[in-house]
């Protein structure tokens, strides 16, 4: 794997000072006592007082064909569309990137590297009564600055019901002071920072997944691997596969229970429903209640890679999930909790697990675990693994893609998971110069 990389030490000194002033103090509390929210047990939905901000729902999914064909389970229901915007400007010629030093109350080591604006629309209409969002107006007045990518992107569509963020890249000329809490950097050094575990938000990963990779040099074949080929690929399967979602009362849900503590399944598997209490510093509001989504162990999210005639490739899934807007998204080669697999064999395991998890060092390009939304999701993270393979073949729901095709399709809406998004920030890591050719491994963040 490499020798353990190193924080740069102007970076950590930076980080280190936004620590002691920018925190937050998370304490699980029972569900009923979630100040501010209707969580009674009997309660349809647990809501907000101001019928603001987002709920707990319950749903019923029915996937015809699928490999369950039905399930019930609670899901986030936040129909705002946020903004995640980085502020970009060239120094020197290079893209240097404003990013935050941010706490989020899921967050499993408190702070993270956030964009320069991450805010959902009650954030910014000011229904929180916080403080205003900084270098907001450059994401939404965006006249006189350049715009490198704008679309709107989806968020894991196993928690979130139609949840989406207008994903941002905005380049000024303008020379933009950092205030408390914020920094500029290489974009160079902030992909070297995807290798240490829980450091770089998913809410920057996501955005910084959406930077144009360069076209390939050689050519692929137009009928087969071609952005073109791979739409028509996608369209067929939305408009094969039968998914439907209906709402249902949470106390209705089959297979769920709730105690005073959490909405917990009845295995013991998946994940729970939680409430927590939080103290913050550095964030627009000081003081607040909420319930979180709490998964059960770390899940594991993996790309096959391969080079055909010198170029890279990705080896990609179809993904049904329950909250997706349209059916089906494109997302890793594999994507599971590995806990819940351990004892099954043969085809009941995900395809490809075993490909991922055992491959030696000299395959392993990218092994980080990093933080998944700390925003509603409590102490929920991945292991990201980018593995190289041989030329394998395509089953049915995979298709071998280029990153520059990937990108491609992250210029329009509702492609391209979350879980892959952030698995091509890493993607960038590596093809970055400043990574360091043939580089990987794990680091632990300072």
């Amino acid at each position: 794997m490499g020798d353990s990389p190193s924080v740069p030490s102007a970076f950590r000194h930076w980080f280190e000072d936004a620590r002691r002033s920018i925190s937050t103090h998370v304490e699980r509390v029972p569900l009923a006592s979630v100040s501010g929210w209707h969580c009674d047990p009997d309660a349809p939905a647990l809501t907000h007082h101001s019928g603001r901000f987002f709920s707990v729902e319950g749903i019923r999914t029915h996937h015809v064909g699928g490999p369950v064909e039905r399930w019930d389970q609670p899901v986030i229901n936040q129909p705002e569309t946020g903004i995640l915007g980085i502020l970009v400007r060239r120094v020197d010629g290079e893209l240097h990137c404003l990013m935050q030093a941010k706490a989020e109350p899921g967050n499993i080591n408190g702070l993270q590297l956030s964009p320069t604006v991450q805010a959902t629309r009650s954030n910014f209409t000011g229904v929180h009564r916080g403080k205003a969002v900084p270098y907001l107006r450059y994401f939404r007045e965006t006249a006189g600055h350049r715009i490198i990518a704008d679309s709107r992107q989806s968020e894991q569509g196993s928690w979130f019901l139609r949840k989406r963020n207008r994903n941002m890249i905005v380049e000024t000329r303008d020379a933009v002071e950092a205030a408390d809490g914020f920094r500029w950097m290489p974009l160079g050094e902030l992909l070297g920072l995807l290798r240490f575990d829980d450091l770089v938000s998913m809410d920057s990963r996501s955005v910084l997944a959406c930077l144009p990779f360069p076209p390939a040099s050689a050519a692929t074949p137009p009928d087969r691997s071609g952005t073109a080929g791979i739409l028509s690929w996608i369209t067929e399967a939305r408009s094969r596969i039968e998914v439907t979602t209906e709402r249902l009362p949470l106390p209705r849900l089959e297979g769920w229970r709730r105690d005073p503590l959490a909405i917990a399944h009845e295995s013991g598997r998946f994940f729970d429903v939680i409430g927590v209490r939080v103290k913050a510093a550095g964030r627009e509001v000081a003081e607040w209640s909420q319930p979180m989504i709490a998964a059960h162990g770390p899940g594991l999210v993996a790309f096959l890679v391969t080079r055909v005639d010198g170029v890279l490739h990705v080896l990609v899934q179809q993904r049904v999930e329950p909250g997706f807007v349209d059916v089906v998204e494109l997302g890793p080669t594999v994507q599971c909790t590995p806990r819940d697999h351990e004892a099954a064999s043969g085809g009941e395991r995900p395809r490809f697990l075993d490909e991922v998890l055992g491959a030696g060092p000299q395959r392993t390009l990218f092994d980080t675990v990093l933080s998944d939304e700390g925003g509603r999701l409590y102490h929920t993270r991945s292991r990201h693994l980018i593995v190289e393979t041989g030329h394998l073949p395509e089953p049915p729901g995979y298709r071998w893609t280029t990153p520059a095709q990937l990108s491609a399709l992250l210029r329009h809406s509702h492609y391209v998971t979350m879980q892959a998004r952030s698995l091509l920030a890493c993607l960038h890591a590596l093809e970055h110069p400043a990574y360091g050719a043939g580089e990987s491994g794990r680091g632990e963040s300072s």
